[in-house]
């Protein structure tokens, strides 16, 4: 598969297709619409896109554009127009035949399926074999449609997706024994067992009256520790109910699983605007398929485009079984989006109506901290940690993150109990122990042990600045300032702009004499816009030098190796 994000194509689409702009009479549309397309910001890419191409109707170029801006905003019917213009024009665009497919999927017309297939307008060469399968369930003919669907399987690299279809068109006319036969397969022969085929899996078996194979089924995958989801589920399937099957009921929404499987197949593996175009695809021709919202807010939140990923997220409607997960992916891209009040408030709504899951609460604190709200975050894993077994593994979070909280409150005794409990949970954990020790090397506690711990967690991480930042730190504090230079070094190296580490750097070349070395990574820190209070230290700094600054702080200066009295 191409892997390209709406960047990539609209660049080379722009060198391939450039004569035809040489007359170009919109220039500044095609500019602004280029430009926000390079950023996927699909809102204001369409809107150019389409004032171009009012003024030049003919250009290959800008219908191309204008489509996949449509598609990445999720405006099929849009997208569906522009596709059908460039087809009528006799122009060929792999974009423009995923849309002309959909379309035909999407109204029924399985001929038409058929006839794209023949003329050569290819999509790939796994959705073109799977579509046509389906497109033989559209017609009834489902001895075609299994031929079809065995042929797929027999494609290197195209076995599992072949089998995965089959078995859901089995089950898309009834045929519940002959999917289960399909799922019930061993990983190497067969599925990999994802959450969503498990599920559909559970959901077979119980319409074959196999509940408790299906309660088996779901404990052996998933554990003890359940989402809501699954435990709802489960809970249904231990009281006798039978699950309705409803995952893919209609050849349409088979093409629509199409898409949502090469969707997630690329997710990853490939740009995230081209896969995005797949899994909007997905949601127009299986609307029930909340997985399929779910990836193209996720796929959007990676391209940064964070109101539409939060309005992606919010279509997911209470009751359906991906609402939880949907509710903490909005969270999450409001907080990116700098709307932590927003995020918060999601999160307290999704705390009331899920009351007994602590993840919900930990992510709250989570984000009340980010926003330097440690009273209400601590608060939060407070409330997390009383919802979780006193033995649960998973405690080590909210202990690790609440330490954090008593620490930024000043209570380094209830802060130091919490890290010590995370680190007896998680012993190796580099990002426990080196913010416990880090912290007691501020504290100027422990030191010995501070830099036992820090060494520990640099064996684990060496590429982390942070953690050799601390290193180098520990070093400083013990007054083993010549060993701290090349640990700190490294650092800055591996975190050229953070303010901090440049500020720490700056203070070991001045307790080794490298007077003026250290002066630049000030100025250096400086710029890189450090926190107000650090800021005016530095800037002390460089007034009168670190031994003055240490003596007004109440501290012992440096006695500088080369110093001259």
């Amino acid at each position: 598969m191409p892997r390209r994000t709406i960047h990539a194509l609209l660049i080379s689409t722009a060198v391939t297709l450039a004569p035809a702009l040489k007359a170009e009479p919109n220039p500044g549309a095609y500019l602004a619409a280029r430009q926000a397309g390079i950023a996927s910001d699909y809102l204001p890419a369409a809107e150019y896109f389409m004032a171009a191409l009012a003024a030049d109707p003919g250009n290959p170029l800008l219908m191309e554009n204008a489509m996949a801006s449509q598609l990445g905003l999720g405006n099929i019917q849009a997208a569906r127009a522009l596709s059908q213009q460039m087809i009528d024009a006799g122009f060929s665009s792999q974009i423009a035949h995923m849309v002309e497919m959909a379309a035909a999927a999407q109204d029924n017309r399985w001929n038409d399926v058929f006839a794209q297939l023949e003329s050569g307008r290819s999509v790939g060469p796994l959705v073109d074999g799977i579509a046509q399968a389906w497109a033989f369930v559209g017609q009834g003919d489902m001895r075609a449609a299994l031929t079809a669907f065995d042929e797929v399987t027999q494609s290197q690299g195209l076995r599992a997706f072949g089998l995965y279809h089959k078995a859901l068109a089995l089950a898309s006319v009834g045929d519940f024994e002959g999917a289960d036969a399909i799922f019930s397969l061993p990983p190497q022969q067969g599925l990999q067992r994802t959450r969503r085929i498990t599920l559909i899996h559970a959901t077979i078996l119980s319409q074959l009256d196999r509940n408790a194979d299906a309660i088996t089924l779901l404990d052996d995958t998933f554990g003890p520790q359940l989402d809501p989801a699954v435990a709802d589920m489960r809970a249904l399937l231990a009281a006798g109910e039978p699950l309705r099957y409803t995952a893919v009921t209609t050849p349409t929404q088979g093409i629509g699983e199409v898409m949502f499987s090469v969707a997630g197949a690329l997710q990853g593996e490939s740009a995230d605007g081209y896969t995005l175009f797949y899994a909007r695809l997905a949601d127009y021709l299986n609307p029930t398929n909340s997985d399929s919202l779910i990836l193209s807010a996720q796929l959007l939140e990676g391209l940064g485009r964070y109101e539409l990923a939060s309005a992606t997220y919010a279509r997911v409607p209470q009751g359906d079984s991906a609402f939880f997960a949907a509710e903490l992916g909005r969270a999450e891209v409001l907080r990116r989006d700098s709307k932590v009040d927003a995020a918060v408030e999601v999160l307290q709504q999704l705390s009331r109506s899920y009351p007994d899951q602590p993840f919900v609460k930990t992510t709250l604190g989570d984000t009340l901290r980010s926003d330097g709200r440690y009273q209400d975050a601590n608060t939060a894993y407070t409330e997390a940690l009383a919802l979780y077994g006193a033995d649960h593994a998973d405690r080590w979070w909210p202990l690790y993150t609440r330490g954090i909280t008593y620490e930024r409150l000043g209570n380094w005794p209830a802060a130091e109990a919490d890290l010590r409990a995370a680190l007896a949970l998680q012993p190796d954990n580099p990002n426990i122990l080196n913010y416990l020790g880090y912290t007691m090397v501020e504290e100027q506690v422990n030191l010995d042990e501070a830099l036992a711990m820090i060494e520990k967690a640099v064996a684990a991480r060496p590429d982390s600045g942070a953690i050799t930042d601390s290193l180098g730190w520990v070093l400083y504090r013990l007054g083993r300032f010549e060993e701290a230079v090349a640990p700190m070094e490294r650092a800055a190296e591996l975190e050229p702009v953070d303010p901090i580490i440049n500020d720490h750097l700056g203070d070991v070349f001045w307790a080794v004499g490298r007077v003026v070395e250290a002066r630049f990574q000030w100025q250096r820190a400086l710029s890189f816009d450090p926190e107000s209070e650090e800021a005016d230290r530095i800037r002390r700094k460089l007034d009168v030098g670190l031994d003055a600054v240490l003596i007004e702080e109440g501290a012992d200066p440096i006695h500088v190796a080369n110093d001259d009295g």
